[in-house]
């Protein structure tokens, strides 16, 4: 817990001036092909599988950890910052700390309330996670 301090630090003081989008996931949403990053961990997306078509990029690791600048440099080869893209994780917990960072920095991410557990009880299909 003492790892995320400082990171929470930071989302509190930047979240009042944040604006970001939210929006649940559901098949119109899917349909809307957008691109999607999930920011869970390898385990968790073997767990469940995956958004067909989602990348993954991993966030916080299974201890809390995280690395800022590595994530942003693997996320910008994966989207354009100035065009809407979804970030997923399990619960929405970890997305809404990750959006709000991705927000100030000046992406245009939108954080789908609920993650992988509210596809899961409405139905949404997943695909397994390859990692190759």
């Amino acid at each position: 817990m003492l790892r995320l301090l400082p990171f929470l630090c930071l989302l509190i003081t930047s979240s009042a001036f944040a604006e970001g989008q939210k929006a649940y996931p559901d098949e119109k949403f899917f349909s809307s092909n957008i691109s999607v990053i999930d920011i869970r961990t390898p385990g968790e997306w073997k767990q469940t599988g995956i958004v067909d078509g989602s990348k993954t990029l991993m966030f916080f690791d299974e201890q809390g950890n995280y690395a800022e600048n590595s994530f942003l440099q693997k996320l910008d080869t994966i989207v354009d910052k100035d065009k809407p893209f979804a970030i997923i994780c399990r619960t929405g917990r970890r997305t809404g700390l990750v959006a709000t960072l991705l927000d100030k920095q000046g992406y245009q991410v939108i954080d789908l309330i609920g993650g992988i557990n509210h596809m899961i009880k409405i139905g949404i299909p997943l695909v397994p996670y390859d990692p190759h």
